[in-house]
């Protein structure tokens, strides 16, 4: 009976702090956060604490113990579900949840053998605070608990708040106008903590409503300005040398250059793709890169469809889907192309049923079109081969000329294959996932040959443009200690940047075109670059990328999350290299580049999220008023 106790509010006090410590390991084994000095290890630590402060606070309002520690242990399962939840989104796409992806709940059916490879049984740990509160609540006699009196309460949220704003003060003294930069959200978990970010999302979120509600023309006048002082005139030589034929574009899931003109363990990854670099009607591009977000191989295909950079925080095939577009398959549509999409999956997967609308794309090949047999299927749906095989024969009974986009499936994580469309073996690194993707990347690249093929076989081969595209990595930054051993070199945030290199080729049957062009570019220019070869006038429209063969073209590539690469330099990693050597060196030669690369985003956000081609008139050009 005279057992010593607990001081008052001491579950309290467990609570807070085993969440506190176990959210700031978490940070430091689950996600991939560089740290740069003390300071910034410092701020990371503090970052969670605020918060944590004033949500287990609010037990101190509490009368009966028991609704107290109902409420911590409430708190703390919830604070662990945010978490564990962002470290199973962080292992499939290297980032951070938003808002709007909790409620893209359409895609998540699909995600089931991606979201099992990324489960494990150590998860337990992500709850173990919860655990703690518990066995304390349990097991630890506590003196009479009674409501925290008025100075009591009133200091303990003082202190809350001197949290807070100390936390922020160093924030911004470490990174100024950090919360100006909204799109870089490991910046942000880095130096405001998880918690604070998913509140300032909801802020972002609901301000980006209103915004749309409150713009108006003149808007649209500042973009267009800002997009005709970066134009550059198309190449004349390139104008129009396809005009008239077929446009036949392949979207290769997960591809990324490293693999071209690669070898693994003696195996040659991509032999069909490889012949192509030399093949005198193909244009390789060896320095083009992926602009994605969280939208994937979505945020591809708007970049492709529109010349605009996805959203940062979310997909924008579901956010702005009711948008409207002046997209690339309206622009061929209006020169008498029949356009569709071919995808042996859902339809309502990524919102494609949707944005496709939007985008005028007269029709969408879903996964009602196929006929999948027995061995046909594998991982995400339809094997690739099979895949073109139908979609070949699809695009035999199309009125010509048509513009038909293929997506594939299989080289997607968790990259596996059956035993008989296994053409090499696996890599031996201790990533289970870079081991397989070898594999299923092999396997890629002989389904393209197969399209190839089958083109010829059914006549549709000579009078097409056939262009290949990697849609985003396939294997994340997770996985650089395997790339590191499979490269030879330390994978830097320098080296990470280049891994974001995919496969653009253009492929024109007998035009002798072909060469190796070493022009840095990105998905951003896919749009103006293919347009033009097709000899259709892009002068008036709305779009912040150029015609990769102009003469005049910029080599400047920003990422969607404020990464950017010249011809001199990349930035990366909030550090300056130079490029070409990775040599680290004085920010000072990445500074002129910096707001630009700002700029370039905003802009093209300000587009979408304010819907700002509604006041404009695609085939005059000129400006809407809308009452």
């Amino acid at each position: 009976m005279n057992s010593k106790k607990w001081p008052t509010h001491s579950i309290l006090a467990i609570a807070v702090l085993a969440t506190w410590l176990k959210t700031y390991i978490v940070y430091k084994t689950g996600f991939s956060i560089t740290i740069d000095n003390f300071m910034q290890e410092f701020i990371l630590f503090l970052s969670p604490l605020s918060l944590l402060l004033f949500l287990y606070g609010a037990a101190l309002f509490m009368k009966k113990p028991a609704n107290r520690n109902r409420y911590l242990v409430a708190m703390t399962l919830v604070t662990s579900i945010i978490l564990y939840a962002n470290i199973a989104f962080y292992r499939f796409f290297s980032d951070f949840i938003t808002l709007p992806v909790l409620f893209q709940t359409d895609n998540f059916g699909d995600l089931g053998s991606s979201a099992a490879a990324s489960i494990f049984l150590t998860d337990i740990f992500y709850f173990s605070d919860v655990i703690l509160v518990l066995i304390a609540i349990k097991f630890i006699p506590v003196a009479k608990e009674e409501v925290a009196s008025v100075s009591g309460r009133r200091a303990y949220f003082i202190l809350s708040g001197a949290v807070l704003f100390l936390n922020l003060g160093l924030a911004e003294a470490e990174r100024p106008q950090l919360l100006t930069r909204s799109f870089d959200r490991e910046m942000l978990v880095k130096n405001i903590g998880m918690y604070n970010y998913h509140l300032y999302d909801v802020y972002i979120q609901s301000k980006s409503q209103a915004q749309r509600a409150l713009a108006d023309s003149s808007e649209l006048v500042e973009v267009n300005n800002y997009v005709r002082t970066h134009h550059v005139d198309p190449s004349p030589d390139m104008t129009g040398i396809a005009e008239g034929k077929n446009l036949i574009i392949v979207t290769l899931e997960s591809m990324q250059t490293f693999t071209i003109n690669a070898e693994m363990n003696g195996e040659t990854v991509t032999p069909f793709l490889n012949g192509l670099t030399e093949d005198e009607d193909t244009i390789y591009f060896p320095n083009f890169y992926h602009q994605t977000g969280l939208g994937k191989t979505s945020d591809s295909e708007f970049l492709l469809e529109n010349s605009l950079y996805p959203l940062g925080g979310s997909a924008v095939f579901f956010t702005h889907a009711g948008n409207t577009y002046n997209s690339m398959a309206e622009k061929l549509g209006n020169q008498g192309y029949s356009t569709n999409v071919q995808h042996a999956n859902t339809k309502s997967f990524w919102n494609r049923d949707m944005m496709y609308d939007s985008m005028n794309i007269d029709e969408f090949l879903d996964i009602q079109s196929y006929e999948i047999g027995e061995g046909q299927a594998v991982n995400w749906g339809m094997k690739d081969i099979p895949f073109f095989e139908q979609s070949v024969a699809h695009m035999k009974e199309m009125p010509q000329p048509f513009y038909s986009r293929l997506i594939t499936l299989t080289n997607h994580y968790p990259f596996t294959l059956d035993e008989e469309d296994k053409m090499i073996d696996e890599f031996d690194s201790n990533s289970g996932t870079l081991n397989r993707f070898f594999q299923t990347t092999r396997y890629l690249d002989e389904a393209v040959k197969e399209l190839f093929d089958e083109l010829k076989a059914q006549g549709l081969y000579e009078n097409s443009v056939i262009m290949l595209y990697g849609d985003h990595y396939g294997i994340s930054e997770n996985h650089n200690a395997a790339m590191a051993q499979y490269l030879g070199k330390e994978i830097t945030p320098y080296e990470s940047a280049q891994l974001q290199r995919v496969p653009f080729f253009i492929h024109i049957p007998g035009s002798g075109e072909g060469h190796v062009n070493e022009k840095i570019g990105a998905q951003i220019d896919m749009r103006p670059t293919l347009l033009n070869l097709l000899g259709v006038d892009t002068e008036s429209d709305v779009q912040f990328g150029n015609d990769l063969f102009a003469p005049e073209k910029e080599e400047f590539v920003v990422f969607r999350d404020g990464r950017f690469v010249t011809k001199e330099y990349v930035y990366a990693g909030n550090s300056c290299y130079e490029n070409g050597t990775g040599d680290l060196i004085d920010q000072s030669f990445c500074e002129p580049y910096i707001d630009e690369a700002v700029a370039k985003l905003e802009y093209s956000d300000k587009m979408i999220i304010k819907d700002l081609l509604r006041f404009y008139d695609e085939e005059t050009g000129e400006l809407i008023d809308i009452e």
